[in-house]
């Protein structure tokens, strides 16, 4: 098995804080059209996302011996019409429960990620506080 980098922790930390916050706001846009007759509700597909986020990335330039390589993301989370939604007899189908645990759910996400960044963080302060 091979060695996991703290880079790629902090990547995947990070690709997983970007989803909950764009599962957040898709939620959020749902809830401020639950009266609007004709409103379709969205969704964030977690999995596409996921390789939407795995899959694009942009090579940095180097102009330089010194510069570090790396690669930039490109994509954005996109959303999507969410399916299997009942529709009101107004053709809406925001759902304030399903939207309402999807807030609960993107936010328990986003604050594990955030919870496991901090403690990374944390062995680095105490890392570098130790050496002195």
């Amino acid at each position: 098995m091979g060695d996991v980098s703290d880079a790629a922790i902090v990547s995947a930390l990070r690709r997983q804080m970007t989803i909950a916050t764009a599962k957040q706001a898709v939620a959020a846009g749902n809830l401020a059209n639950v009266d609007t007759p004709g409103y379709r509700a969205r969704e964030v597909d977690f999995s596409a996302a996921l390789d939407r986020q795995l899959g694009s990335a942009e090579q940095l330039a180097t102009n330089h011996a010194s510069h570090l390589a790396g690669t930039v993301p490109t994509s954005t989370v996109r959303s999507q019409e969410a399916r299997g939604l009942a529709a009101r007899r107004d053709g809406n189908n925001v759902q304030l429960d399903h939207e309402l645990l999807s807030m609960v759910e993107a936010a328990a996400d986003f604050s594990a990620a955030q919870t496991v960044l901090a403690g990374k963080f944390r062995l680095i302060r105490y890392a570098i506080n130790e050496g002195r």
